[in-house]
């Protein structure tokens, strides 16, 4: 097992395993910057992925697909947003409302669309095509890792650097974060708070929207029912984890996927399936528990060190 996990298609499994999970992080981020981190996530990916889907299937587009499934994942996204910020809706109740949604809705629409409640194998959709990278493929073992995987694999990469580039570098990152660290003082610099959350969410959806067309243009050639599978919540799992950082969060959709590629492996030993199924949330909760383990820590020590301050001005 441990020949399997070092070899270099353990790698190659674990790039394409963290694609869905490397967008929808950088999504988290850019929601969780403007402190309206949408819930809705499974719901965002299981919309895009069967309307890219069902899109390519009837246009004969791939381009046609895309942004039918780009639509498709922004709308929910969009009513989050509308719930969350002119409802006042509860974000966790309003993003597990559509979760639920999304996720009956998909199955009643597969269903409409082709007879079948489990997937949508018997409609001719299209794939995103593989890139072949020029000299680099020519590289052993470099060549093998680097190149041939799918378009959307490259673009998850380059949406690290995309994330980076708007919070850091750009107006419009700015107003985010400003919203995000104190509304009060940002609307009082003529900052829309509503409009700029709204806009993060719109970004997020986008970025979210391709998380999900991967699984179904490209993993799979298909849509099937529930393919997300909780990757929304473990890309969530990854942002808090990442502390925001695009590349700390790069790093733990990395360490998310080489979980889902151990899980796969196992099942060549003739372990459970159900094993290979509880192996990315099994690191998600570890993960998880081990960030909130650092931050009771940090808190315990902040206080000791305002009591100690306290002591030494009094006297006492």
């Amino acid at each position: 097992m441990i020949e399997k996990i070092l070899s270099i298609d353990f790698l190659i499994s674990t790039l394409r395993l963290m694609t869905p999970l490397l967008f929808t992080a950088m999504a988290a981020v850019i929601g969780g910057k403007a402190s309206v981190l949408c819930i809705a996530y499974e719901s965002i990916m299981l919309c895009a992925a069967l309307g890219g889907v069902l899109a390519s299937a009837f246009s004969g587009n791939l381009i046609i697909g895309m942004l039918i499934g780009i639509a498709s994942g922004c709308i929910i996204a969009l009513i989050f947003g509308y719930f969350v910020l002119y409802l006042n809706a509860p974000p966790l109740l309003a993003g597990l409302a559509l979760n639920t949604l999304g996720s009956g809705m998909t199955v009643y629409v597969v269903y409409l669309m082709t007879g079948m409640k489990q997937d949508t194998s018997t409609l001719l959709s299209l794939k995103y095509p593989i890139i072949n990278l020029p000299i680099i493929e020519n590289i052993p073992i470099i060549g093998r890792l680097l190149s041939g995987h799918n378009l959307l694999v490259y673009l998850s990469f380059l949406s690290v650097l995309f994330v980076w580039f708007l919070l850091n570098k750009t107006k419009l990152g700015i107003h985010i974060r400003a919203v995000g660290t104190n509304p009060s003082a940002a609307a009082s610099v003529g900052i829309n708070v509503n409009k700029t959350k709204l806009t993060a969410l719109l970004i997020s959806g986008v970025l979210a929207s391709f998380g999900g067309m991967y699984l179904s243009m490209a993993y799979l050639p298909y849509f099937t029912t529930d393919m997300t599978a909780g990757r929304g919540f473990i890309s969530i799992a990854a942002q808090n984890l990442g502390q925001g950082d695009p590349i700390l969060t790069t790093l733990f959709s990395f360490i998310f996927g080489a979980a889902m590629s151990l899980g796969n492996i196992s099942q060549s030993f003739r372990l459970p399936a159900q094993f290979a199924s509880m192996m990315p949330y099994l690191f998600t909760i570890l993960g998880v528990w081990i960030r909130g383990y650092q931050l009771t820590k940090k808190e315990m020590r902040e206080k000791k060190g305002l009591i100690g301050r306290k002591t030494l001005k009094y006297g006492k």
